[in-house]
């Protein structure tokens, strides 16, 4: 205890050196830290983003490319799948249920999502939790939308606010639908996911905003003349009694001609494979049909590699903290010389000086960790509005995980075996050395 109190003054006396040590190992800590973290919160951000669908289906391309347009709303597209193809693979046996999505358009930067009520019925993220609504309802018109929880957040929205759709994916567009405007009906509970930066439209609603259902506009904007003439000719009203259930029947079964992908649900979720492989070697039109999870382990093993070198970078960073620390000792050997013979001449043997050295670096070190601890969580919490309104990434801030503590254990020993080495030089110096004035 002594030692320990012993040292502490002696670091008190260097005030400057000790201080600018400390805070060297401690930005180590937290970049170490931290880039743990962010990368765990990540991943399980990732993997929470999407639950309970066996199969997601698009045109042609690379399976990472599918997953992130459809999921996390990262990317484009490629190609569409025909509406036919669609119902074709709706209609399997096999299929229990699914989730038609078209994408292409934005609102103030946010996807704007072409879908159907199965997209509230059926999605799950989590651990299978539903989505719901936590304002309103879902949408029943063609220009009803209902909004994710951040984004509404985020531009003041509330139920019965109209919207204006832009073309478009990107932050910025030169072509508003501006004669199309979208009336809220629904805001979704926060879930921590790409889904609360969205907002869901109908796909009718989507064609529509395009010109799908011009020519159905033009019956629609032509009706009172055309109402009036019903009561002059009945055959021409029984015309246009067929083209308007022709036209409803249209709405149902084509609101698009193409999509941008589709989540699968089947009954048996072991058949996913097989189905897997028959929808990727359908000749009917090319498709490519990925199952969330194995793409998931894709995507982190392609991105292991950035992770692995964050952390190299980190270890780096760390070693050029504590080699500063082990600078800062040796260079005060030089003038602490005088300090250890005194200590010496008072019946300090060199195993106690030793002991002083290691224990004024492990003081560095532990403070050092603590600190690193507590700037990482300090950054976390200021970071945490941030990273989840621009990236959809939740942060949790619990305890250290098992791989935290172990780094932190590494700093500690690394921080020990830097020290033995002026601790070992002090060890060396003899009680004459440090008496004798050398010129």
């Amino acid at each position: 205890m002594n030692l320990i109190k012993l040292a502490l003054s002696s670091l008190l006396s260097r005030k400057t050196n000790a201080l600018l040590t400390l805070f060297s190992i401690a930005i180590s800590v937290m970049l170490l830290l931290g880039v743990e973290r962010v990368s765990d919160q990540t991943r399980s951000g990732f993997a929470n983003t999407i639950s309970g669908t066996d199969l997601i289906v698009g045109a042609r391309s690379g399976q990472v490319n599918l997953l992130l347009f459809s999921v996390f709303h990262i990317g484009n597209p490629s190609a569409n799948v025909s509406w036919q193809s669609y119902t074709h693979w709706r209609d399997h046996d096999q299929v229990a249920w699914s989730i038609p999505i078209a994408l292409g358009d934005s609102y103030r930067g946010h996807p704007v999502i072409g879908t159907t009520n199965s997209f509230f019925e059926h999605f799950k993220y989590g651990q299978r939790q539903s989505l719901e609504i936590a304002t309103g309802g879902t949408f029943e018109h063609y220009d009803e939308v209902v909004v994710g929880s951040q984004a509404a957040r985020r531009h003041n929205l509330s139920i019965g606010d109209e919207i204006v759709i832009a073309h478009g994916t990107g932050s910025v567009s030169f072509h508003q639908h501006d004669d199309d405007p979208m009336r809220i009906v629904g805001i979704m509970q926060t879930t921590g996911t790409p889904a609360d930066h969205a907002l869901y439209i109908p796909l009718e609603g989507l064609g529509r905003l395009h010109g799908q259902h011009e020519h159905e506009d033009e019956h629609d904007d032509h009706q009172p003349d055309f109402s009036g003439a019903t009561q002059q000719d009945d055959g021409h009203e029984h015309e246009h009694e067929q083209n308007s259930e022709h036209r409803h029947s249209h709405e149902q079964e084509a609101p698009l001609d193409s999509i941008s992908a589709f989540f699968v649900g089947l009954h048996s979720q072991p058949r996913a494979i097989f189905m897997q492989r028959a929808i990727n070697t359908w000749t009917q039109e090319p498709l490519t049909a990925i199952m969330p999870g194995a793409t998931l382990q894709e995507l982190w093993r392609t991105l292991s590699v950035f992770e692995r070198t964050l952390a190299i970078v980190s270890g780096f960073v760390l070693l050029t903290g504590l080699m500063g620390m082990l600078a800062t000792l040796l260079a005060s050997l030089q003038e602490r010389r005088r300090e250890m013979a005194v200590l010496r001449s008072l019946g300090a043997g060199p195993g106690t000086i030793f002991g002083l050295l290691v224990s004024e670096a492990m003081l560095l070190t532990s403070a050092g960790i603590l600190l690193g601890i507590g700037l990482l969580y300090g950054l976390l919490l200021s970071l945490m509005p941030w990273l989840q309104s621009s990236f959809g990434i939740m942060i949790e801030l619990g305890g250290l995980s098992g791989t935290e503590w172990q780094r932190a254990g590494l700093v500690f020993v690394a921080g020990f075996i830097i020290s033995c080495l002026p601790a070992w030089r002090a060890y060396r110096h003899s009680l004459t050395d440090g008496l004798s004035i050398k010129l």
